[in-house]
């Protein structure tokens, strides 16, 4: 049946709406030039860099496309004294990095984990210098070239990646400042009011030299002074500043030298200017900052709380640095020497042994060598095992807690 035509005329007269569309929106370009930073942290064998942080914030990454292969890195590391031309060990050239994980870090980072551990090649910062017997902190060249595509806002994307700064936040949470002429590093606890101090006295290779005086090494060598600004430090000081020096040349040369003295002065100023518990001023070190820190407690016996020497140097080659004198003269102080019996640096018996059956009432951590969280390192870094806080009397009190009880006040 046909329509009747008044209907269909009013059909053909209704306004037809139709729905608006927007121009087609061209999608942004992947921008260029992203920075990355080169993650550091300091483990038992020196500072590496364990990470690489791609700044990918605002990109619309779709997480799903990273994956261990989606980046390759290589690293070159290089000597930057030209004085020290060909007698730096530790360099490398255009090493490939392996890739262990590629995640999406909170914010829209994009994280790049390194494999990392003591003898994994291309991962250290630090080289050493032979001539002058100093850590040298290398320059870093690094190369990340994405060999997989990623997923941005829906399409596959290659960046272009740019190295920005290395970064070390246990290292960075250190300030620098200068007191009596000595250039040192320094944490500030959380807590109010007087807070105890250790003082930190590094090894030989952190010391000045005439091309260089800088104190980021005596973080960066070993984490002897980081140990103590951990949280779990931290906690059982009831907050503590950790004070790191750096001696011009090395402790050792105090003879000639005076930095007993200096050290004295340092310290005098520091607490003048801090809120720092007098009674409770500890003084650890190692190797060259061991013998310095057995001579500063013998030099000033009412001035700390306890002393911490580690794989200290007593004997220097057929020269007594050490005397009984002096060992005798730290017996007021309570003493804790730990050593290494397979330490070929600084050998046990003559040195750390000697000191022990020394000073009166000195305790004695004797370890057959080297060997933490399953890993063997040179018998002359007994120093790990206190910046782990390993160090345990025969009644199981640990070496932090045992500093922590001490005070000149008992």
């Amino acid at each position: 049946m046909k329509k009747p035509l008044a209907l269909v005329a009013a059909v053909l007269a209704a306004p037809v709406f139709l729905a608006a569309v927007a121009p087609a929106q061209a999608r942004p370009p992947a921008p260029d030039d992203l920075e990355y930073t080169l993650d550091a942290e300091v483990l038992d064998g020196g500072q590496q860099v364990v990470s690489l942080t791609i700044d990918a914030r605002g990109l619309g990454l779709d997480p799903r496309s990273l994956s261990e292969d989606t980046f390759e890195v290589r690293a070159t590391a290089t000597n930057p004294f030209p004085a020290l031309d060909g007698q730096v060990g530790g360099t490398y050239t255009d090493v490939e990095r392996t890739v262990t994980d590629v995640r999406r870090a909170p914010g829209g980072r994009i994280v790049v984990d390194l494999e990392d551990g003591y003898g994994v090649p291309g991962a250290g910062t630090l080289g050493y210098a032979f001539r002058v017997g100093r850590n040298v902190e290398l320059d870093l060249d690094y190369s990340v070239t994405q060999v997989e595509p990623l997923t941005v806002r829906g399409r596959s994307t290659y960046l272009d990646l740019e190295q920005g700064d290395l970064v070390d936040p246990e290292v960075d949470a250190f300030t620098a400042g200068e007191a009596n002429g000595l250039a040192y590093r320094l944490f500030t606890p959380r807590q109010g009011g007087e807070r105890p101090l250790v003082l930190w006295l590094h090894g030989g290779g952190e010391g000045g030299w005439d091309g260089s005086y800088d104190n980021d090494l005596v973080l960066q060598a070993n984490r002897g002074a980081l140990g103590f600004a951990t949280p779990e430090a931290q906690a059982i000081f009831g907050g503590a500043y950790v004070l790191a020096p750096q001696a011009p040349t090395r402790w050792l040369d105090d003879p000639q030298l005076g930095y007993s003295e200096q050290l004295k002065g340092m310290l005098d100023e520091f607490v003048a200017t801090h809120r720092v518990d007098t009674d409770r001023i500890y003084v650890v070190g190692a190797s060259n900052g061991g013998y310095m820190a057995a001579e500063l407690t013998a030099d000033y016996p009412d001035l700390f709380a306890a002393s911490v020497p580690i794989a200290a140097v007593r004997l220097l080659g057929q020269e007594v640095v050490l005397t009984d004198a002096e060992l005798e003269a730290m017996g007021g102080t309570p003493t804790w020497v730990v050593h290494a019996e397979n330490d070929t640096t600084v050998p046990f018996g003559p040195n750390g042994q000697y000191i022990a059956e020394h000073v009166p009432g000195a305790l004695l951590s004797a370890y057959p060598d080297v060997t933490y969280d399953g890993v063997t390192y040179p018998g002359h870094w007994s120093w790990i095992y206190v910046g782990r806080n390993d160090p345990t009397t025969a009644d199981g009190t640990r070496i932090w807690q045992w500093l922590a009880a001490q005070s000149l006040d008992d």
